[in-house]
């Protein structure tokens, strides 16, 4: 199936058939949670059928070819060597892995920004407080004016006793594209290791793990790769990959043969469900075959919609665009204005006016962020997605911001 690529003015596009929706909901959170086509579903529950079928066949001898074959699909989809990746269940497990295998002391600091994940920030909080170390924060503003006023206060906070720093690719709460390659660029410069999260960016922006170069790159598959639940990796490159274990330690580790057996410690850590990995190369031929152009065409559709959709959120709240069009995914988020202080946006929490609008047939997400509004409305853009959704959520969002 190949509709055209131009978005339509209905809510059920011939794309969005392909997923498993709800039909009286719009759903407009992708970016949280990722979502699966239905086919890809079905790949998924035939490749469970065939491991229960024969659990030690499937698991014992045939799951490090099949682990291998779709690292060497995902590894030329980013640019990397097969043999320099890792699956894991999610990129904030990617994260840990790198944050709680490397070794800090009193007064290091580990260098972040306020628009980070906050799981991936605490985490980074947890490491830095077990050793006596630091975490330092540099202040990004939002909104924004170019890509300098991302990489000037990162650089301006980084210091002689900075060991690491774990930059976003892609900012979950203000939907930021970074320069990372820059970022990383600068640092290393600096003398400081980059832990990349990349949670967003598999799927919505191009990615050359070799060209950006950061020590450790970390992203999901489940998210814009639309792939399982529980399916994302960990890319360290290979000056790095001695320090570096998985959370849990299994048969392949071996201090010895550390460098040797990467891969192997890595693939088996224990009886899980491999499937979502192996899902993978399917969810790259799969959506890579639903727009002619295939993924680089997918991504630009994408774009396209959410540059669309910041338009249309930004009029209906009476605000300008937060940043250039240029730090623009998939996703894009924008400020609220001050709103009457008895108006559900007002008096409601992040979880509380998400569901509010859910009530109202709308999916939606919305974020504490340091505005005039108190919030952002993020909007999420897959396949599935059109911009007469985006208007709906517009023409909802003036009732929100009024008392009730």
């Amino acid at each position: 199936m190949n509709p055209t690529a131009h978005t339509t003015d209905t809510t059920k596009t011939e794309w969005a058939r392909l997923w498993p929706h709800r039909p009286d909901v719009l759903y407009l959170n992708h970016g949280s949670f990722g979502s699966c086509p239905t086919a890809i579903l079905a790949f998924q529950h035939a490749l469970q059928d065939e491991m229960e079928r024969e659990p030690t066949e499937f698991l014992a001898r045939q799951l490090t070819k099949r682990l291998a074959e779709a690292r060497a699909a995902l590894g030329s989809f980013v640019g990397a060597d097969p043999d320099d990746l890792a699956f894991v269940v999610n990129a904030t497990a990617g994260v840990n892995a790198v944050l709680r295998s490397l070794e800090f002391r009193a007064g290091d600091e580990l260098l972040t920004m306020d628009h980070a994940y906050g799981a991936c920030w605490k985490t980074m909080e947890y490491v830095a407080a077990r050793a006596g170390a630091k975490v330092v924060v540099a202040k990004v503003p939002f909104p924004l004016a170019s890509e300098d006023e991302v990489v000037a206060p990162i650089l301006a906070a980084a210091t002689p006793r900075t060991k690491l720093a774990m930059i976003d690719h892609v900012t979950s709460p203000t939907a930021l594209v970074f320069p990372i390659a820059r970022i990383v660029r600068e640092l290393a410069a600096r003398g400081v290791d980059t832990l990349v999260d990349g949670a967003h960016a598999l799927g919505m922006v191009k990615i050359d793990l070799r060209a950006i170069g950061a020590a450790y790159y970390t992203a999901n598959a489940h998210k814009w790769l639309c792939a399982p639940k529980g399916a994302a990796f960990l890319h360290v490159r290979r000056d790095r990959q001695r320090a570096i274990h998985p959370l849990v330690i299994s048969h392949a580790y071996d201090p010895a043969l550390r460098d040797a057996k990467f891969r192997a410690e890595w693939d088996w850590t224990g009886t899980v469900d491999p499937t979502a990995w192996l899902a993978i190369p399917e969810c790259l031929r799969y959506l890579g075959s639903l727009v002619d152009g295939g993924w680089p065409a997918l991504m630009a559709r994408n774009r396209a919609l959410a540059l669309a959709a910041r338009d249309i959120l930004a009029k209906s709240l009476g605000v300008a665009a937060p940043c250039p069009d240029s730090m623009i995914g998939a996703m894009a988020s924008v400020p609220l204005p001050a709103v009457d202080p008895k108006s559900p946006i007002a008096r409601l929490d992040q979880e509380n006016i998400m569901k509010w609008t859910f009530d109202r047939g709308i999916e939606s997400w919305f974020f504490p962020w340091p505005c005039a509004g108190g919030k952002v409305v993020r909007a999420s853009c897959q396949l599935y997605n059109d911009e007469s959704q985006f208007r709906r959520l517009a023409a909802l969002l003036p009732l929100a911001m009024r008392a009730e």
